[in-house]
């Protein structure tokens, strides 16, 4: 380059040179946030062989929304990269296994916390394959019993002692067959209901004693072919195990049962006929016919053990029926009404709300009513110990307490022969209690956290459970006003949590708060919670 044209050249150069310096500033502010990955291997939970082309996803924890999903590779490596600082839950997938939560456990799980110092490179996610029950279901000479209603029910590995749970139900296909996939490894019962398909059930009044040799039933039928609940066969599979389980079914003479009602022409008759298996009800597979007098004729009825309910009058009795009955529903207990007003802890106004009660045992149907305006009432509710929740259009609502007959703190109640007028607290608290968990002065990552109401009568209804995440945090959500405990307990999943005396003796570890009726939306503990070993 020539001097004039160095010159020439220099004014455009300044301005270059200018505008640069302007808009370095800009660009030091702009500098792109720090980003953290996520990356570890997938493996079989039975075998610890890596599983290839497994989709592992990343959610965002609030939404619960994909962020991002990578494939595994050949040795079961995944990495995911460019993840902004915050806590993430993870799902593993892969055919041939159950879809899962990273560190899973009763529909908790461990949600990875990105950020400075943390360590989120060397995850072990743990996959297990599915299990599988299946079986064909026959009838008497071995003929497929299609249509049947197969139901299976799950023992809780914590509480072996406790009635298995309902989890699954289906129907044979018209080979007989069934088929339970996908399921997690633990012990398992089949139960089955079926009505011949040849029966044909004759009404009392015309009937006589052995005439009809097609008025018969199929009593509910366990695995191994038994008909006796405690004698039910326990199907234990593993992980990734089939396991055949063929139950066979046998007619046996129908029973018939006359109930006698009120003999008042104006009365509408009404009977409900509810048969309970495992605690779960199980449909009564019968026909009910009702006359003028009032009296109700049952026909098609399997022996068992039955609950019936009666109206005009309400009455509930329990019948084991092992032949042909005659019952007079007056002879039972009186089911009596509950009423009451519904209040908010906070003063405000409740709303229409939604009341339900179930059975303290989990046995039978559940009631419902609906509060309006703050009053209630349950026409006809059965004695016994009820549990009461609540709900709105916005989801569940918090149970508090409940003042006058049968009631107490907590949500349970104990219905009699009288009725009852109640006031039921609830609490629209969106309070979180927040906290670290903690083990030998580091993060106790995957443990069981336990929000423990000081009054052990409200535990069923006030106890909160989370698992702490990577960095050892947890968040107790919609917790209402009371006095808590706040307990840590590693690999406490194996505990029995819905026990109170099982988590009472963590108590002496824990950290107390309280949450009154002005809380916040969020309570931090003031210190770490310790984790204490089952």
């Amino acid at each position: 380059m020539n001097p004039l044209s160095r010159f020439a050249a220099a004014p455009l150069l300044g301005a270059v040179m200018l505008v640069a310096l302007l808009l370095a500033p800009a660009a030091t502010c702009a500098q792109a946030p720090q980003s953290y990955r996520i990356a570890g291997r997938v493996v079989n939970a039975t075998t610890g062989d890596p599983v290839r082309r497994a989709t592992v996803s990343v959610l965002s924890q609030e939404q619960n929304s994909l962020v991002a999903s990578v494939l595994t590779d050949m040795d079961g490596n995944f990495a995911v990269p460019g993840l902004a600082a915050g806590k993430y839950p993870l799902t593993a997938s892969r055919r041939g296994f159950r879809t899962a939560y990273y560190d899973e456990h009763g529909g908790f799980n461990t949600a990875i916390v990105t950020g400075p110092g943390q360590d989120t490179g060397h995850l072990v996610f743990q996959l297990a394959p599915g299990a599988v029950i299946y079986g064909t279901v026959t009838g008497d000479g071995g003929d497929p019993e299609q249509n049947s209603s197969v139901v299976l029910f799950r023992r809780d590995p914590a509480a072996p002692n406790r009635p298995p749970v309902q989890v699954e139900g289906g129907s044979t296909d018209d080979t007989g067959a069934y088929e339970f996939s996908d399921l997690e490894a633990g012990d398992y019962f089949v139960a089955v209901g079926a009505q011949p398909w040849y029966a044909m059930h004759s009404m009392p009044a015309v009937a006589q004693p052995g005439e009809n040799s097609l008025d018969v039933a199929y009593p509910v039928t366990f695995f191994d072919s038994t008909t006796d609940e405690a004698s039910a066969s326990l199907i234990s599979v593993t992980a990734g195990a089939r396991a055949e389980a063929n139950i066979s079914l046998h007619a046996v003479p129908a029973i018939r049962l006359k109930v006698a009602g009120p003999r008042q022409p104006d009365t509408s008759p009404g009977i409900d006929l509810r048969q309970t298996v495992f605690g779960a009800e199980f449909p009564a597979q019968v026909d009910v016919q009702s006359s003028s007098n009032g009296s109700w004729d049952i026909v098609g009825l399997a022996p068992g053990h039955y609950e019936l309910n009666t109206t005009n009058p309400p009455r509930a009795m329990e019948v084991d029926a092992s032949s042909n009955m005659d019952i007079d529903a007056a002879s039972g207990t009186p089911s009596p009404a509950v009423q009451g007003a519904v209040r908010m802890a906070d003063g405000s106004p409740p709303g229409d709300v939604n009341l339900i009660l179930g059975r303290r045992d989990n046995t039978g149907s559940q009631l419902n009513a609906t509060a309006h305006r703050g009053k209630f009432q349950f026409e006809a509710v059965p004695p016994g110990v009820w549990m009461l929740s609540a709900a709105s259009t916005q989801g569940s609502i918090p149970v508090s307490s409940i003042t006058g007959g049968g009631g107490g703190p907590g949500n349970q109640i104990t219905v009699r022969d009288q009725p009852l007028s109640i006031t039921v607290t609830l609490s629209r608290s969106q309070t979180r209690v927040e906290g670290f968990a903690r083990s030998g002065g580091k993060a106790a990552p995957g443990a069981m956290i336990v929000l423990v109401p000081r009054d052990p009568a409200a535990y069923v209804s006030l106890v909160r459970l989370d698992q702490s995440d990577s960095d050892g945090s947890f968040s107790l959500r919609d917790v209402p006003p009371g006095r808590y405990t706040v307990v840590a307990i590693a690999d406490g999943w194996k505990l029995d949590r819905q026990d109170p005396n099982v988590i009472a003796r963590f108590l002496p570890g824990g950290e107390p708060v309280t949450i009154g009726t002005q809380a916040g939306a969020v309570v931090q503990l003031p210190r770490p919670v310790d984790a204490a070993s089952p």
